[in-house]
C-alpha cells in the first residue's frame, strides 16, 4: 500500500506540472493572434448520430462532459479503494481529514454567498470556490522535496478525496437542468444490470464499460450531469478477483491514472483556462464574482480546514499524527486553495445556463485565489519544513 501510495503521488506530482504548462499555454495562445483559432477550436460543433439518436455539442462541453466522465470513473475508483482497504477504511484515522474537508467546503461557500448576496444569477457559483485541485496541490508540495513527510502528503491527499466526495453531492443535487423522464429510466435501468454483473463476479471491463457508456448516454440526455455515470459505474467494479488474485479496480485505476493525469485533464485545463486580457482592468477583479471566488478559495479553504481540524482534535473527535504540526497543517490549508481543475468544471456548470455572461469573471477569480493560496502554502511549508526535519506534534 506504501509502494502504491508513493507511486500515485509521483502521477498526480507530475500531472500537477503538466497542468501548470497546459493552462499557461492557454493564456498565452489566448493572448496571441492563434486567439481566433483558439476560439473557433473550442466551439467545433461535434455530432455523433445512432438513428433518431443525436449528440451534438461544441467541442469544449465533449471535453466538459466526456473526457471528464473518465476522470470521474477514476476518481470513483480511487474512492472505492479507499473506502474498502485505504486511508478512509479506518474512521480514526479519516476523521482529521473527513472534517477538514467539511470546514474547506463550507467556509468558501459563505463567503462567496456574503459576496454575492442580492445577485440570484451569481449565487449559482456559490460552490465553484470549495473545490480543491489535488494534482496542483501536490506538485506545489513536491518542490519542497524530501522535507515533507509522508503523513503530510497522505493528509493532502485524503482531503482532497474527501472534497471529491462533497463536489459529487453538489453537482448531483444542485447542477441539473431540466429533467427527461425516459432518459432517467434508462439510466436506472443500467444500475441491476450493473449488480447482476458484480455479483455474478464477472470479472472482464468490457461489460462494466458498454453498460456505462449507456448510462452516460442517458444522463447526458436526463439533465443530470453526465460526468455522474463515471462515478456509479466504479462503485460496481469487482475490487477482487478471487480466483486469479487480481483486482479488476486496482487494474482498470492504473490503467485510467496515465490517461488522465497526462492527456484527459491537462486538455480540459488549455480548454477552460484560456482567458483574453485584452482591455482587463482592476474593475473586473473586483467584480463579485471574481472577488468572492478568490476570497472564498484563499480565506475560506485555509480558515475553513484549519479551524475544523483544530477544534476536532481539542473536542477528542480526531487526532494529529504523531510527525505533523499545527503550521504543518495549516500550510496544507493553504495548498487546498488550489481550486483550479474542479473549480473551473464546477464553474462551467454554475453559469453555462444562466444567460449571464459571468464565465470570465469565474476564471479570473479562480485562476488568481488559485495562485495565492499555492505561494502562500509553499512559503508557510517552506519555513515549518526544515531541511533534514521532518516536523512532530510539538514543534
Amino acid at each position: 500500500m506504501l509502494s502504491a501510495l508513493r507511486d500515485f503521488l509521483k502521477l498526480e506530482t507530475a500531472s500537477g506540472m503538466i497542468l501548470v504548462v497546459a493552462s499557461v499555454a492557454a493564456m498565452f495562445v489566448a493572448n496571441s493572434p492563434l486567439q481566433g483559432l483558439y476560439a473557433s477550436l473550442i466551439d467545433l460543433p461535434v455530432e455523433i448520430r445512432i438513428g433518431d439518436f443525436q449528440i451534438a455539442k461544441p467541442m469544449l462541453l465533449w471535453i466538459n462532459d466526456g473526457l471528464m466522465a473518465l476522470f470521474f470513473l477514476m476518481v470513483g475508483l480511487e474512492l472505492k479503494r479507499e473506502i474498502v482497504e485505504g486511508q478512509l477504511s479506518d474512521m480514526k484515522q479519516a476523521a482529521l481529514p473527513a472534517v477538514g474537508a467539511v470546514g474547506g467546503m463550507l467556509a468558501p461557500a459563505l463567503i462567496y454567498i456574503w459576496i454575492n448576496w442580492g445577485d440570484s444569477s451569481a449565487l449559482q457559483g456559490w460552490a465553484i470556490p470549495a473545490a480543491t485541485d489535488i494534482a496542483f496541490a501536490l506538485a506545489i508540495l513536491a518542490l519542497l522535496g524530501d522535507r515533507v513527510p509522508i503523513a503530510l502528503r497522505v493528509f493532502l491527499v485524503s482531503i482532497a478525496i474527501f472534497d471529491d466526495i462533497g463536489a459529487i453531492v453538489i453537482i448531483a443535487l444542485f447542477y441539473t437542468s431540466k429533467l427527461s423522464v425516459t432518459a432517467l429510466v434508462v439510466a436506472f435501468a443500467c444500475l441491476p444490470v450493473l449488480y447482476i454483473l458484480n455479483r455474478r463476479e464477472v470479472f472482464e471491463r468490457a461489460p462494466y464499460l458498454l453498460v456505462g457508456l449507456v448510462m452516460w448516454a442517458a444522463l447526458l440526455k436526463s439533465g443530470v450531469h453526465a460526468t455522474l455515470a463515471g462515478i456509479v459505474l466504479a462503485f460496481f467494479i469487482p475490487i477482487r478477483n478471487s480466483e486469479r488474485g487480481q483486482s479488476p479496480l486496482h487494474e482498470l485505476e492504473h490503467d485510467l491514472h496515465t490517461a488522465v493525469a497526462f492527456f484527459i485533464l491537462p486538455i480540459f485545463a488549455f480548454a477552460n483556462a484560456g482567458i483574453s486580457l485584452d482591455g482587463v482592468s482592476l474593475e473586473y477583479l473586483i467584480h463579485p464574482v471574481s472577488l468572492g471566488i478568490a476570497a472564498g478559495l484563499f480565506i475560506g479553504k485555509q480558515f475553513g480546514i484549519f479551524l475544523f481540524c483544530w477544534l476536532s482534535v481539542r473536542v477528542g473527535l480526531a487526532k494529529l499524527p504523531d510527525d505533523l504540526g499545527w503550521m504543518s497543517v495549516y500550510g496544507v490549508s493553504l495548498l487546498c486553495g488550489v481550486g483550479f481543475t474542479m473549480s473551473l468544471f464546477i464553474g462551467s456548470l454554475a453559469f453555462e445556463e444562466t444567460g449571464v455572461n459571468l464565465l470570465f469573471d469565474e476564471r479570473l477569480g479562480i485562476i488568481f485565489g488559485s495562485l495565492l493560496s499555492g505561494a502562500c502554502g509553499y512559503l508557510v511549508l517552506q519555513v515549518s519544513l526544515p531541511a533534514g526535519k521532518p516536523q512532530t506534534v510539538d514543534d
